[in-house]
């Protein structure tokens, strides 16, 4: 497997890929498949007990760049392995290795580094420092250059013998960058290359969009042998074209390839899993009282503390949540806590937070008008809300924030804050506009927490509406937000009546496991195996 980041290894996580790449190969252990990992050290990797088994030179925007090779047995998997691969490209600070890039150039660092890591990769199995697999498992556009090299370039042409396969984790990033004329282009890092393309091979790498710009995300999608995406109701909704002002967010530009492919059998939806530890599955679970309170107030202080720790002063938002937090540790000091506490856990996107913005025909975005609802129909609710992203939808959770008290938004992440959430937690709002699998809704449900989401993707794939959670659907982005706050009011209504524990139950007994989920890979994306 060749991939950007990988939780298995501290640091190396920013996204729900991490969570796949760490769990993936356990799973395949399983089904007696061996699955290795492939990425960047990103300058801090290797000091997690890794050791240092070659060095190689790489040709790369017309020079020559020598590449150190280290190894570390899989963590979590017997007999797997993790290959790192260091150069100064890939120095990035732990839990932060993207590049954020500029509005008039992006992903120019990214691309650049992670078209480095691809033609690094091919050098590295073709001269057999690392061992050639069965099958090359490629994840996202960071990798999509390697399926390019592996088709076009006659020096890696040895990678041809075995299987590629391509999975898509959110088609909304892309990678594209321009033919020529600049140093992240195609024709600054594979100069020789670039001199020898014809008409035909250029035809696949280019955006069908921009046709002077190269596109990662689509080399993947066309030269791979096959394309996962990962649910299968996703991998529908990629073959239609987005329409933004609708709301739907669908194959974004690329969806005549995702077609031509899948009319080939080349395009399979498999859902990701979860993992269920004994410790939290057998678990029962209890309405929040004041001792599970208090514990969420220590995480939500000991994450404010601990980005603190890395600041000059501290931030307007930051001052809102400890402000807030002093106030609901008053409430605690007297016994009182609150009756219903929504919580989200996720970035700062517009995937992920479109639906909340929206400015309904009120002159209100949806997500004051569900804190207003949930000030009326429940007035000792909580929203606590962790997330962090963009500035500018931080900008206005923030604004909120100061205006409601009963909307605490905390931005950052913190992993023990995100379980103590789900674990907490009495309904977890998720309305991303689009969603190819989602974690979050699993880890809620895993702890018995109902989910209300936005019936897309993965999230219209693990939750049936009224059952083991609340779907809502919309023609557009404003029934859309209407939709969820009607939703908000069933699930309100039915939160003090009988069947909520029967629902809750429901959530909790469903599973999403990793070994039910490796059979479907060995027996559709693996099938040479």
């Amino acid at each position: 497997m060749v991939a950007a980041e990988n939780g298995a290894l501290k640091g190396a996580k920013v996204g729900g890929m991490a969570d796949v790449i760490r769990d993936l190969p356990q799973a395949l252990a399983g089904v007696e498949i061996q699955a290795d990992v492939i990425m960047p050290s990103y300058g801090f990797l290797t000091a997690q007990g890794a050791k240092q088994i070659g060095e190689f030179e790489v040709s790369f925007a017309g020079r020559n760049e020598p590449i150190k090779l280290y190894w570390l047995a899989h963590p979590k998997v017997k007999g797997a392995n993790i290959y790192l691969l260091e150069h100064g490209l890939w120095q990035s600070i732990p839990g932060q290795i993207y590049s954020q890039g500029t509005k008039d150039r992006p992903f120019a660092d990214d691309a650049t580094k992670f078209a480095f890591l691809c033609v690094s990769v091919a050098k590295a199995l073709v001269t057999g420092l690392v061992p050639m697999p069965h099958l090359l498992h490629l994840h996202d556009w960071h990798t999509g250059c390697l399926a390019m090299l592996r088709a076009f370039a006659p020096e890696y042409q040895a990678l041809q013998a075995i299987e590629c396969v391509f999975s898509i984790h959110n088609l909304a990033l892309q990678g594209i960058r321009p033919l020529s004329h600049d140093a992240s282009s195609f024709a600054a890092w594979f100069p020789s290359l670039f001199a020898h393309l014809d008409v035909t091979q250029l035809a696949d790498i280019i955006d069908p969009r921009y046709p002077h710009c190269i596109n990662p995300m689509r080399m993947g999608i066309r030269l791979a042998d096959r394309v996962h995406l990962v649910s299968p109701t996703y991998a529908k909704e990629v073959l239609l074209p987005s329409q933004p002002e609708r709301g739907f967010f669908g194959g974004e530009g690329l969806e005549a390839d995702l077609q031509h492919k899948a009319d080939q059998g080349r395009v399979l939806g498999i859902l990701n899993g979860c993992e269920y530890p004994q410790a939290l599955t057998k678990k029962s679970f209890k309405r929040m009282g004041l001792a599970e309170f208090t514990a969420l107030l220590s995480g939500i202080e000991s994450a404010l503390v601990q980005w603190q720790a890395a600041q000059s002063q501290v931030s307007g938002v930051d001052m809102i949540a400890f402000t807030r937090l002093q106030a609901l540790w008053r409430q605690a000091s007297v016994g009182e806590f609150p009756t219903f506490l929504l919580t989200s856990v996720g970035r700062l996107t517009d995937q992920k937070v479109l639906i909340l913005r929206h400015i309904l025909p009120s002159g209100l975005s949806v997500l004051e008008t569900l804190l207003q609802q949930l000030q009326q129909t429940q007035p000792k609710a909580l929203f606590v809300l962790l997330g962090s992203g963009d500035p500018e939808i931080a900008q206005f959770f923030q604004t909120l924030a100061a205006k409601y008290a009963h909307f605490v938004f905390l931005q950052g992440y913190h992993e023990e804050l995100s379980q103590c959430l789900y674990q907490v937690g009495d309904l977890f709002l998720m309305p991303s506009s689009f969603e190819p699998c989602g974690i979050s809704q699993m880890l809620a449900m895993r702890s018995g927490q109902p989910c209300l989401v936005h019936g897309v993707g993965g999230l219209r794939d693990t939750i049936e509406d009224g059952v083991d959670g609340f779907v809502f659907y919309g023609e557009d982005i404003k029934s859309q937000g209407e939709a969820l706050l009607a939703k908000l009011v069933e699930a309100l209504e039915r939160f003090d009546s009988s069947d909520w524990t029967q629902l809750k139950r429901k959530a909790k007994a469903r599973r999403f496991d990793w070994h039910s989920i490796a059979l479907d890979y060995n027996k559709q994306l693996y099938n040479i195996l």
